[in-house]
């Protein structure tokens, strides 16, 4: 074989071996092509983009931001945790909320109804008018008053005071003044004849003495009073 021979022998093994680098390479020209139509177009919008932050935007904050993510690591691995905890307990509770927050609407529903909240709101405007119209003190003294009116009507609310009083109110139902007349020493002697006229005056008389009582009491406290008064007098 002859030296020209031999040489086109490695001219075609070359050229064998470089045809699969050559077409690699023809590939490679065109998907760069393709690339550059792509890019070209989304280059110039990111270079428009990075535009409006130009004057805000250093690289000196880009390298901070990454030094004070990576030393806050820990943090933000404890927040993905609870946040975790968080998604749980939020899926846990949820078929609760579906039935729990309906029948709260439902509620707050009928005590709208029920007028609660327009008497809360008139009850706030009461407690203003009365900051107004009076001082802390004079508030505290009506707080006692109505304390004791409380325990005047736990008085009243006693079954025995509620069927006096019951009675008591019928009475003036039963009256007829029109038929009344002049009645003198006389005339009252002879009606303490009529039976009525003698439960009456035993009601009266009832009366008269539970009225006694109270008059004994006042006199009571009055002496009470009186020696606590005379006592300083004795020392001196």
């Amino acid at each position: 074989m002859t030296n020209e021979e031999l040489i086109m022998k490695r001219l075609d093994r070359i050229e064998a071996q470089i045809a699969p680098l050559a077409e690699s390479a023809r590939g490679l020209n065109e998907l760069k092509d393709d690339m550059m139509i792509v890019a070209h177009p989304a280059s110039q919008m990111l270079i428009k983009e990075l535009l409006d932050v130009e004057s805000s935007f250093q690289l000196q904050d880009l390298m901070k931001l990454t030094k004070q993510t990576l030393r806050s690591v820990k943090n933000i691995t404890f927040a993905l945790k609870q946040l975790d905890n968080f998604i749980d307990l939020a899926t846990t509770i949820e078929p609760l909320m579906r039935t729990a927050v309906p029948q709260a609407i439902r509620y707050l529903d009928e005590l709208e109804q029920r007028g609660v909240f327009r008497i809360l709101a008139a009850t706030l405007d009461i407690r203003a008018k009365l900051a107004a119209a009076y001082t802390p003190e004079d508030i505290d003294k009506i707080g006692d008053g109505i304390v004791a009116f409380l325990g005047l009507a736990q008085k009243i609310a006693d079954p025995q005071s509620v069927a006096f009083m019951e009675k008591m109110a019928e009475i003036p139902s039963k009256l007829d003044l029109a038929v009344s007349k002049d009645c003198g020493p006389w005339g009252l002697f002879s009606a303490c004849s009529d039976p009525d006229v003698k439960k009456g005056l035993g009601v009266l008389m009832e009366l008269t003495k539970a009225m006694g009582k109270l008059k004994a009491n006042g006199n009571g406290a009055a002496s009470v009073e009186q020696q606590e008064g005379s006592e300083p007098q004795e020392k001196t």
